[in-house]
């Protein structure tokens, strides 16, 4: 084998790896819309070109997906300084003349289709179903409105809002959802959907002249499940075609059931009138998991796994790993395989030298300036407040508590923290953090108003 033939066979299986890493990062839904679209193309003096099939999907991998990529790459290979993306060229023009009439055709007979319902639908992961689906605080009531969603037979509360962060399991309760609806009653019309593919439809459709077709076969559904609302932000045709949706189906009393990374209000792009229907049903909040959903998510699949991960180790990971439960699943499948090649049980020294990246991304800066911030909002005071000179005790406590916080979640010295609030002298932050510490531990709703606070910094 010539030596370049040899790189570019090094090259390609390190793109394999790298696939499989984002897979774990992003989830099987949006790996599949993404990246297993990415085809390689070359590898040419530290650069590797991927194509994709469209301008469209180049753009969204471009912005949302680049420097994953290339961050991963680099974990493979330090060589690689510059990753491009285009759009494959693989058919000629000549061909696409003479098959446009036809594509048209098909592309507008698909809209007819008697399985139409089905074809526009995304996949369920089978995975992701409510006996899958680990309950805590963080995430009760959200998990409670979807069983109610998927177990009645008239329509509870419409829409169904579900929001969270990244991670947090939006995702694997609507697939629950349509799971449990389809089982209950096989013949209800459901279409699950990420808004992106909604958007896609309709530009299709509008490329076509097939409208009207779109509008039907989106208004003739009994559930409409729409994941990661956010992604039509800014989209000004595709929210007034959703809108106009949004209105038949709740006219018609048809279940509509809707994700995002926000409450409805917080969307930003999004028109006034849409944010305020969207909150016209129940809206539920995934809050960061705690502590003890962290430890029963990882309980629950290290169950599912060969290799046998100690207890001691899955408190560790609880607590170091505190973003979401796809970096908890990463961490968990990383230790597996290792475990299975040494064949041997993996003790914590191990841990910390295999999963080193992934515990250092997990431990997030906190400034400050955002303590100061969080906690002002959460006990409604003013920003100023706390380098304020009152002293009367709804301003003095909170205060107190940003202290605290600073002295606990940033390497700033006391001195440095005093004078971030108002120059005030290191003694000052000392008695605040011990009034905090000794009010912690004598009433459980202050204790539970800190905890709270460094979970929300945290996350």
């Amino acid at each position: 084998m010539k030596p370049q033939d040899k790189n570019l066979v090094e090259i390609q299986a390190q793109w394999v790896t790298v696939r499989g890493r984002i897979r774990q990062k992003i989830g099987d839904a949006q790996f599949k819309s993404w990246i297993k679209v990415l085809v390689f193309e070359d590898y040419d003096d530290h650069k590797v070109t991927l194509s994709v099939s469209s301008n469209f999907i180049r753009t969204r991998v471009i912005e949302q997906y680049l420097d994953i990529i290339k961050s991963y790459w680099l974990v493979e290979n330090l060589k690689i300084n510059d990753i491009q993306i285009i759009v494959s060229k693989k058919d000629s023009s000549k061909d696409s003349k003479k098959s446009v009439g036809y594509s048209q055709k098909n592309e507008a007979k698909n809209f007819n289709d008697q399985d139409v319902f089905k074809s526009i639908s995304s996949d369920l992961d089978s995975r992701f179903t409510f006996s899958n689906f680990i309950v805590g605080k963080p995430n009760e009531l959200a998990f409670a409105a979807a069983r109610r969603v998927s177990e009645a037979k008239d329509v509870p509360f419409n829409p169904l809002f579900l929001y969270g962060g990244v991670g947090l399991g939006k995702t694997h309760l609507m697939h629950a959802i349509a799971h449990e609806i389809k089982k209950r009653n096989p013949l209800r019309r459901v279409i699950y959907m990420s808004a992106e593919k909604f958007m896609y439809h309709f530009i299709k459709a509008l490329r076509f002249k097939n409208t009207v077709a779109f509008k039907e076969q989106f208004r003739n559904v009994d559930v409409l499940m729409i994941d990661d609302v956010q992604f039509i932000s800014g989209k000004d045709s595709t929210q007034e075609e959703f809108f106009h949706t949004f209105n038949a189906l709740i006219d018609q009393n048809k279940q509509l059931i809707i994700s995002a990374d926000k409450s409805p209000q917080d969307l930003e792009g999004i028109e006034e009138r849409m944010r305020s229907r969207l909150g016209w049903g129940l809206v539920a909040d995934i809050h960061p998991l705690n502590y003890e959903l962290r430890l029963g998510i990882l309980q629950a699949k290290s169950e599912k796994l060969t290799a046998k991960i100690s207890e001691n180790i899955l408190e560790f990971l609880a607590h170091k790993i505190t973003t979401n439960v796809r970096e908890l699943e990463g961490a968990l499948n990383r230790l597996s395989a290792f475990s299975s090649l040494i064949g041997s049980e993996i003790n914590l020294d191990m841990v910390q030298d295999l999963l080193k990246d992934l515990l250092k991304s997990s431990q997030k800066k906190v400034n400050i300036e955002e303590i100061q911030k969080k906690v002002s909002q959460h006990f409604n005071i003013k920003m100023s407040d706390m380098s304020s000179a009152r002293r009367s005790r709804t301003v003095a406590r909170p205060r107190q508590v940003a202290m605290y916080l600073s002295k606990n979640l940033t390497s700033r010295s006391l001195p440095e923290i005093g004078r971030r609030f108002g120059n005030r002298d290191h003694t000052t932050v000392i008695h605040a953090v011990r009034k905090v510490e000794e009010l912690m531990n004598k009433d459980a709703s202050f204790d539970e108003d800190v905890q709270l606070l460094i979970r929300m910094l945290e996350s």
